[in-house]
């Protein structure tokens, strides 16, 4: 006899929810672990068509998987070191840019207390408050410079260490993956580990592709009209791109601060602003359809999420792995039964949902249309002869 109760769909949903606490609380506790493992896993994903290359190339598997590896060691060392350039500029200069916008803040306390009577001595407290609590994280972002630039290298060296030993044990990861599950299950595993690799392969790749158009695109403008620090600027506006709405504006505002404590010309942050504005414009509309394609398309309301939640548990890496994440999470909930209600909540459907609202309108249009060619037709006066 079969006596295992049908659980309800309360008990369903509240199974669901603990599970998703339990998991956050298990990558929290053990991001410091989990963190570099997906980093390789990603890259090992990203690095399979340049294996099969040097494969194809009669080159040894082992050695294809080492070729590869340090290849991608290259390009992150060249990128990091680049950004890390901009940034020693940037901080060299921040003490200059605090005096510069110390001027702004004294004429916008003047003109506060025209405009709202509140005084100055009243502002200066405020100021001052904010003041000793940037003072102090700054001191402590000094103090461990060191030690984070320490732990990126060896996270660095980690990763790399994880991505040979995944690419060259992959066909025994998938061996065991499809021993886990029956046979009944096998046909959406295979399905589901296909598209995870396709969505890490196309639409990472386009999303790193279209983050290096937007960040040459933000520098080259940002240099034209005579921004300081442009390129680092350009290249901190184009990774916050990623984030829907939010980033723009963060790296916008970021933008105008810096231009403002270097500058006082207000021409310089009204082009910033227009010019932003139209690479952001021409990129949502154009760019990222091209490039990134609509392989996955996730809506902005779970990306801003996502983004939030992984950097709340496990900081800056947290925001980069949000997107990938999300994308091979529908990919998931799709092929489960009593998970697809969630794959819809990820989903982004708004463009689907507004080609038949516009074909309805359409058709209205057309049908009025026609409507008045057949009461004008019918007012006619008869023709002669008939």
């Amino acid at each position: 006899m079969n006596n295992i109760k049908e659980l309800s769909y309360l008990q369903k949903l509240t199974y669901q929810l603990l599970l998703i606490l339990l998991i956050g609380i298990f990558i929290y506790l053990g991001h410091g672990v989990l963190v570099p493992i997906y980093f390789s896993i990603l890259l090992s994903i990203l690095l399979l068509p340049v294996t099969a290359l040097l494969k194809k190339c009669y080159v040894p598997a082992t050695l294809a998987n080492f070729i590869a590896i340090v290849l991608a060691l290259a390009v992150i060392v060249t990128i990091v070191y680049f950004i890390s350039m901009q940034m020693i500029g940037f901080l060299n200069d921040v003490s200059a840019i605090r005096e510069h916008l110390a001027e702004h803040v004294t004429s916008l306390q003047k003109w506060l207390e025209q405009k709202f009577h509140i005084s100055t001595a009243e502002q200066k407290v405020y100021i001052e408050n904010i003041r000793e609590g940037v003072r102090h994280s700054g001191g402590q972002y000094i103090g461990q410079t060191f030690l984070t630039v320490s732990q990126t290298i060896v996270f660095i060296i980690i990763v790399a260490i994880y991505s040979f030993l995944f690419l060259c044990y992959r066909h025994l990861i998938k061996r065991f993956l499809f021993a886990v599950f029956s046979n009944e299950h096998k046909e959406r595993l295979e399905y589901v580990m296909l598209e995870s690799k396709q969505i890490i392969q196309k639409y990472m790749t386009g999303l790193l592709i279209e983050m290096a158009i937007v960040a040459t695109c933000n520098s080259v403008v940002l240099l034209i009209i005579g921004v300081k620090y442009a390129v680092f600027l350009g290249v901190f506006a184009a990774v916050l791109n990623i984030v829907p709405y939010i980033g723009l504006f963060a790296s916008l505002l970021f933008t105008v601060l810096v231009t403002m404590g270097n500058s006082s010309s207000l021409n310089e942050i009204i082009w910033i602003v227009v010019s932003m504005e139209t690479i952001h414009f021409l990129d949502a509309n154009f760019l990222m359809t091209k490039i990134v394609g609509s392989k996955v398309k996730i809506n902005a309301l779970m990306t801003i999420v996502g983004v939030v939640i992984g950097g709340s548990l496990i900081g800056l890496a947290g925001i980069f792995l949000a997107l990938p994440t999300i994308a091979i999470l529908n990919v998931i909930f799709s092929q489960i039964d009593g998970l697809k209600p969630w794959s819809i909540l990820l989903s982004d459907d708004s463009q689907n949902n507004a080609k038949p609202r516009l074909l309805r309108h359409l058709n209205k249009l057309s049908d009025k249309k026609k409507a008045v060619v057949v009461f004008t037709n019918s007012d006619e006066p008869p023709v002669a002869g008939d």
